[in-house]
């Protein structure tokens, strides 16, 4: 049985030598730089609905145009 997620949980991660904070709540994901406030965050909502999914192509296929 897991365990019910009722209260943030952090975790410090590195991504290519930058420390980042990454928070899980029962309310979403937020991602920020460690030291700052404000950082990227998706919502269970965006996740489950798969709204993650087509923002993530989206900004993909905008920075394909860019390239060209």
């Amino acid at each position: 049985m897991a365990t019910k997620l009722d209260k943030v949980l952090k975790r410090e991660i590195e991504v290519d030598g930058q420390a980042y904070i990454a928070s899980i709540s029962p309310e979403g994901v937020k991602v920020t730089k460690k030291g700052f406030r404000k950082g990227n965050e998706i919502t269970w909502r965006q996740i489950v609905g798969g709204e993650a999914n087509l923002n993530a192509d989206l900004s993909a296929s905008v920075d394909a145009s860019a390239d060209q």
